[in-house]
């Protein structure tokens, strides 16, 4: 860097990334402001600059040096921080530049015992609550429950069809080189799941044969409750496993109990039958509970429950760094709580690395016609809500209902109210309109659908549910 450089450099003015300093008077102060910037996006210290940002450089002797380095040994930890002396010509002066490159697994640093951090043009002392969450995300980076070694568990112990699989599927998404080989050991090493040759316990929660009795908490439950609280069940079960084994079971879980919605498109004469809720959206909220639950807790699980008027999931743990359920909905940093087990995921194209999953749940919900999906961190967990305007509870058509009123109930429940000449004209071999009329009363009997207005205006809805 030359003198003409940092001219270019310092005409702007002090920023967020770039403080002046007069004299090595004030290296207090530059240190300070160094420790603001590791503890940030990084910035740099010009001494020999006024506050104005006239250049009156500085003399520079061993003992100029000396205190340089002392200052930089009062950080904790160690910092990155580049040291370069400019000539100044004219004046056989010297600038001063320090520059502050942040490791993001090295934050948060303290520069005599205290942490400091920069808001536009000011270096403050941070807020207690920022340090400690910066203090989480270090030790979270370098020391995780994911990332420690899996005691008693080898290579055999896991299922290496499911491993290859991944493999597989990493290079159709081109997510893993087409050379990736067949050795399962290399394949570990490559997805950063084994240490010294060693089986991390992400490991074991992607790829083990068998769980138990060592890792209870790769479990999945699956629940259809009747009505719209836990009193009575419907269905209910447990699954054991690692995680792709959870995610197909519970999305089976979830495709069997849910309601099917039938509706038409324009210029086609077949209907399409749906799940209630996008397919898309309920896997991503699977992938996510199973990628960031927090598997210290060794009795937890992914829960899955469908109630007569939502469906739920949640896993352990509460959203980590800071992030709130409110940031999940707009753009926000992918900060996953275990990234060994995230980033297979990615390789077999199940998530993406950049925060848009949530969004992504959210955008899929609403063109279908839904409320926004909640989500939820409350009481050490983490869920997802599912709420819909046409819900179809699967026990409250357990009736003995024909071909025909299935079919009637289907296009009712399709979208918005549906006069009866419609319905008719959207039937298979529709009967007389007074066999239609009939079937939409015992509908409505049965507490299934409901009526707006008379004679040829009126329309068919599907009944708001009930708890029973």
């Amino acid at each position: 860097m030359t003198a003409v450089d940092i001219e270019r450099r310092i005409s702007g003015g002090e920023s967020a990334t770039l403080e002046f300093k007069k004299s090595t008077g004030q290296l207090n102060r530059a240190g300070e402001t160094l420790c603001a910037f590791l503890n940030g996006d990084g910035g740099t210290v010009i001494v020999g600059v006024t506050p104005e940002g006239r250049i009156v450089g500085q003399e520079v002797t061993d003992r100029t040096r000396r205190e340089i380095g002392a200052m930089l040994g009062r950080f904790e930890p160690p910092p990155l921080v580049e040291v370069e002396y400019v000539d100044l010509p004219e004046s056989g002066r010297k600038l001063i530049v320090l520059g502050a490159h942040p490791p993001a697994d090295s934050r948060p640093f303290t520069f005599d015992g205290r942490p400091y951090w920069r808001v536009e043009t000011t270096t403050t002392v941070m807020p207690q609550e920022q340090y400690e969450a910066l203090l989480v995300e270090r030790i979270h980076g370098r020391r995780r429950w994911e990332n420690q070694r899996a005691e008693g568990v080898e290579i055999d112990d896991l299922d290496h069809e499911e491993i290859l699989r991944t493999v597989r599927l990493g290079i159709t998404a081109g997510r893993l080189p087409e050379g990736t080989g067949t050795d399962i050991g290399e394949i570990l090493d490559r997805l950063k799941l084994r240490d010294n040759r060693r089986v991390l316990d992400a490991a074991v929660v992607l790829f083990t044969r068998d769980p138990l009795p060592d890792y209870p908490q790769c479990k999945l439950r699956l629940a259809r409750f009747k009505g719209t609280d836990k009193s009575e069940f419907l269905d209910n079960r447990q699954v054991y496993g690692h995680a792709f084994h959870l995610l197909e079971e519970g999305m089976d879980f979830l495709l069997r109990h849910l309601p099917i919605s039938g509706r038409f498109e324009p210029g086609r004469v077949e209907r399409i039958d749906e799940p209630l809720f996008p397919v898309a959206a309920l896997r991503e909220a699977l992938v996510n509970a199973l990628c960031h639950r927090d598997y210290t807790v060794t009795g937890g699980a992914v829960d899955a429950a469908i109630y007569d008027d939502r469906l739920e999931i949640w896993s352990d743990g509460t959203l980590p760094f800071n992030q709130r359920p409110q940031d999940l909905k707009g753009p926000h940093k992918s900060r996953p709580r275990n990234p060994l087990i995230t980033g297979v995921f990615y390789r077999r194209g199940l998530v993406e690395e950049w925060g848009r999953g949530t969004q992504m749940i959210v955008n899929t919900c609403m063109r279908a016609g839904h409320p926004e999906p909640e989500f939820l961190d409350e009481a050490g967990a983490f869920g997802v809500r599912f709420l819909s305007r046409g819900y179809i509870a699967p026990h409250r058509v357990d009736q003995n209902l024909t071909d025909r009123q299935r079919d009637i109930l289907n296009l009712v429940a399709a979208g918005q109210p549906i006069p009866l000449r419609h319905i008719v004209a959207r039937l298979a071999s529709p009967p007389a309109v007074a066999t239609v009329r009939d079937d939409l009363y015992h509908l409505k009997r049965l507490g299934l659908i409901d009526s707006a207005g008379r004679g040829r205006g009126a329309t068919w809805r599907l009944a708001s549910p009930t708890t029973e």
